[in-house]
């Protein structure tokens, strides 16, 4: 089982490193005015995009008949979605962190230097809870198509109720209680805290929110995909 998960989390990332086009796209950042406010959720963005499009991978897998190998194979199908999740979390990771550190020399000033270290567990649980969004949504999908036009109806009202770009506080009072029900709030409240030592909500609030979410998407991937025919 762990031999299965490494593989297809390496797998991921070895698609990252040779993509150069990710990795290039990882580093392009906003305008250096509104670095302080916008990087924490900037950085939410791309763990939000980056692991909910993992999604396309099985999908693409599918369509190769790659998925059909790995799921006839004598492996637990647990373990195909911890290797997809540690894969995709790692890929976004990766986007993220560069990202931050790109906006460095670009005047973005983390609080401590403890700040980036501490970011890290935060993005992990930022990618767990949307790689299992993807995981979910691609295991109820035979072709990508349909997948895309639903992932796309769904993230960017998750963007954009989370407080990345402007205070919920800015948005009308019922508008503001389905922002309060998007994980994506709490992590990007949260990397605001670590990063820049300005939040919402407390910081354990915030923690508590991103690993119960992350629990539960996870869950629900994995229960979804037990549930996908090898065809």
């Amino acid at each position: 089982m762990l031999v299965a998960i490494y593989a297809l989390w390496w797998r991921d990332v070895l698609r990252f490193v040779r993509s150069r086009s990710r990795v290039v796209g990882s580093v392009l950042v906003a305008d250096v005015g509104y670095l302080q406010f916008l990087v924490p959720g900037i950085a939410g963005m791309t763990m939000l995009f980056t692991a909910s499009v993992s999604g396309l991978a099985i999908l693409s897998d599918r369509e190769e008949g790659f998925l059909k190998e790995i799921l006839v194979a004598p492996v637990d199908r647990k373990a195909v979605v911890l290797g997809r999740t540690a894969g995709g979390a790692t890929v976004a990771l990766l986007q993220s962190v560069l990202l931050i550190g790109a906006s460095i020399p670009l005047g973005f000033r983390p609080q401590e230097w403890w700040a980036l270290p501490a970011a890290i567990p935060l993005l992990a649980l930022l990618a767990v809870t949307f790689i299992g969004f993807g995981l979910a949504l691609a295991s109820r999908f035979g072709d990508s198509q349909g997948f895309s036009l639903v992932v796309q109806f769904a993230l960017f009202p998750l963007f954009f109720l989370s407080g990345a770009l402007y205070p919920l506080s800015n948005l009308p009072g019922p508008v503001q209680y389905l922002g309060y029900l998007n994980p994506l709030t709490y992590g990007v409240d949260a990397l605001r805290a670590v990063l820049v030592g300005s939040s919402t909500y407390p910081l354990a609030l915030d923690v508590g929110a991103l690993s119960l979410s992350a629990v539960a998407m996870v869950l629900l991937g994995a229960a979804l995909f037990e549930r996908t025919e090898a065809v």
